[in-house]
C-alpha cells in the first residue's frame, strides 16, 4: 500500500455543503449496502509522478463521497508474460480488480498517447479468466495529466481500453493541463476549474457505480452468449454428456 495515501478525506477546495453523499433513494440504490469499492491505477513511476498526485487527489474526494478506496502502486510491476500470474504484484493488481465496483484510470500523456506503465497494468487484467470477466461490468472514470496544453488523446484512448474491457466508462472526464502549475509543494491539487472537474467525475463515478452494482450481471447478459451457451447444451444433451433433468430449463 502506498505509505502517502491520504489517511483522511480532507478537501481543501471543496465546499462540502454543496457535495453532499449520493442520494440513494434516487438511485434506486440500497442505502445500507457496503460502501462503493473503487480502485485507482496510474500511470507513471516518476518520484514526482502528476498522475499519482491527481489519483490521490480523486481518492480524496471519493473518501469525502463514502466510497472505500484502493490505489495500485505500479512500482515492481513486471512487464506482461515476463512473469507467470502468480507474481505478487501481478496477483495483487487482479484480486484488486476483482474486488472493485468501479475503476479510475489516469495516465499521463507520453508521446501522444498512454504511458507503457500504464497499459502495462491492464495488460495483466484478463477479458476473461476461468470463465469470469474480472472487468466487465464495472464502471468506469478516465483522467489524463498533461505536461503542455490540454490534450484528450489519452482519455479518448482510455475510453477505448474501457470498452474493449467491457466497462461502464462514465460520460464526464478530466484532462489536466501543464500538470506541473496545478499541484503545491506538498502534492495537493490547486484550487481551480480543473479541480472542479476532477470533484465532478468522481461525483458522477459513484452515482454511476451505485446505480449499476447488483444490476451489472443483467445489464451485460447477451443474446448472443445466451444463444451459445443453449446450443452447446442441446450439443452436450444429444451426445448423452448430461442427463435430460440436466438439460431441462430452469
Amino acid at each position: 500500500m502506498d505509505r502517502q495515501r491520504p489517511d483522511s478525506p480532507d478537501l481543501l477546495h471543496v465546499d462540502t455543503d454543496l457535495l453532499p453523499g449520493p442520494r440513494h433513494d434516487a438511485l434506486g440504490a440500497d442505502a445500507g449496502a457496503h460502501p462503493p469499492r473503487i480502485l485507482l491505477l496510474y500511470g507513471s513511476l516518476r518520484p514526482q509522478s502528476y498522475s499519482r498526485k491527481l489519483a490521490l487527489e480523486a481518492e480524496r474526494i471519493l473518501r469525502r463521497l463514502g466510497a472505500e478506496t484502493r490505489v495500485f502502486d505500479p512500482h515492481g510491476l513486471p512487464m506482461l508474460d515476463s512473469v507467470d500470474r502468480d507474481h505478487p504484484k501481478v496477483r495483487q493488481l487482479r484480486e484488486w480488480s476483482q474486488w472493485s465496483e468501479g475503476q479510475v484510470w489516469v495516465s499521463p500523456e507520453r508521446h501522444g498517447t498512454l504511458t507503457g506503465v500504464f497499459k502495462n497494468q491492464i495488460d495483466w487484467l484478463p477479458l476473461e479468466d476461468g470463465g469470469v470477466r474480472p472487468t466487465q461490468g464495472r464502471t468506469l472514470a478516465v483522467m489524463q495529466v498533461c505536461g503542455g496544453s490540454q490534450s484528450f488523446n489519452v482519455v479518448n484512448q482510455l475510453r477505448i481500453l474501457g470498452r474493449w474491457m467491457r466497462m461502464v466508462t462514465i460520460p464526464n472526464q478530466s484532462s489536466v493541463a501543464k500538470a506541473w502549475q496545478e499541484f503545491d509543494d506538498a502534492g495537493r491539487m490547486r484550487a481551480s476549474p480543473f479541480h472542479d472537474r476532477v470533484v465532478d467525475v468522481m461525483e458522477e463515478l459513484v452515482k454511476f457505480t451505485l446505480l449499476v452494482r447488483g444490476r451489472s450481471d443483467y445489464l451485460v447478459d447477451r443474446y448472443s452468449e445466451r444463444k451459445g451457451a443453449e446450443e452447446a447444451r442441446r450439443v452436450a444433451a444429444a451426445s448423452g454428456a448430461v442427463t435430460s433433468a440436466d438439460s431441462a430449463p430452469a
